[in-house]
């Protein structure tokens, strides 16, 4: 009994964490992109050319900083959807190495689970992990990401959300990435 009340507890607390007066979660429409997200903080956006698998593409995003963790969504149109396997793969792949964890050493990051919201394309990169790496100044940071990716008339639409924080947050990154929402 008294262990019961302990894992209560506990999921209590991380659930009153998501909701921190620090995070004061708002919808954020982002029409050019076709989605709405949920951001605890007021975003800023910039939109720069990026080079995803072998082609140069430009790259919004939208992001603020709240309670300790920055708060991320990015999103790039492909012309040719053959490519969004290959464009995510990259994509995950560069997120690691800019934290210093090797995408391709077995071990070095968990196993992605998949990351399949409503509309999106069920493709086999659209997943979700969470990484342990290095700030570029060498702080320790945690990234819990997703890439996902979505078919809109003869383009696909390529997405990656991200929470960086000194710790994992997981309740706090579950309601973000719930607060994805494809239009």
């Amino acid at each position: 009994m008294r262990n019961r009340a302990r894992w209560l507890a506990l999921g209590a607390a991380l659930g009153l964490q998501a909701c921190s007066p620090a995070l004061n979660w708002r919808s954020v429409p982002v029409p050019e992109a076709a989605l709405q997200a949920m951001l605890p903080c007021k975003p800023e956006q910039a939109t720069r050319t990026v080079e995803l698998a072998g082609t140069p593409l430009a790259m919004s995003m939208l992001g603020c900083d709240a309670d300790g963790a920055t708060f991320a969504v990015s999103y790039a149109r492909l012309a040719d959807p053959s490519q969004v396997g290959r464009a995510l793969e990259h994509w995950q792949a560069a997120a690691l190495a800019r934290m210093g964890v090797p995408a391709s050493v077995p071990g070095a990051a968990p196993a992605p689970q998949p990351f399949v919201p409503p509309g999106a394309l069920a493709v086999p990169q659209a997943v979700r992990t969470t990484v342990l790496g290095r700030r570029p100044d060498g702080a320790a940071v945690a990234a819990q990401a997703v890439w996902f990716a979505r078919a809109v008339g003869g383009e696909v639409l390529v997405y990656h959300a991200v929470v960086l924080s000194p710790k994992p947050q997981p309740a706090v990154a579950d309601t973000f990435f719930a607060g994805l929402e494809l239009k």
